[in-house]
């Protein structure tokens, strides 16, 4: 297996994958759900998410979280980063309108922000610390 150097893997992960985060869940087996995300190299993750979302809850209280990107066409390569939450805010709108054009397009991306932005609207943060990634095309 070839894995990825960290730029190769922070380029990966600003790459456009519908990321699948997973995160403690006590008593049970671990949450895990796709969801759409921000990153720039070298930054942090950002997810946007309703304040009375089980994963906003689960994050919040498990302070950390684990996000993978993927590609489901050969050749297969993946990136997980891993670490803690360094903040949950409102979410304000540029922020979170970035996110939806980046997955839906301008326009379309404009429409989902304005119908889907609420009040309790919330953006968690988190920088990662601790990586896992292959490249099966090297």
């Amino acid at each position: 297996m070839a894995t990825m150097t960290n730029d190769e893997r922070e380029k990966y992960l600003a790459g456009l994958h519908v990321g699948v985060i997973a995160v403690e869940r006590p008593g049970r087996a671990p949450l895990s759900v796709p969801i759409w995300y921000g990153y720039e190299p070298g930054g942090e993750v950002l997810l946007w998410t309703e304040a009375d979302s089980v994963k906003h809850r689960l994050i919040r209280d498990a302070g950390r979280f684990a996000i993978t990107a993927q590609d489901e066409q050969p050749p297969y390569r993946y990136v997980t980063a891993e670490g803690d939450v360094t903040a949950i805010g409102p979410a304000r709108d540029a922020e979170v309108r970035a996110i939806a054009v980046r997955y839906l397009g301008e326009q379309e991306g404009g429409q989902f922000t304005d119908e889907n932005l609420t009040p309790t609207s919330v953006v968690i943060r988190m920088r990662p610390q601790r990586w896992l990634s292959t490249d099966y095309s090297k």
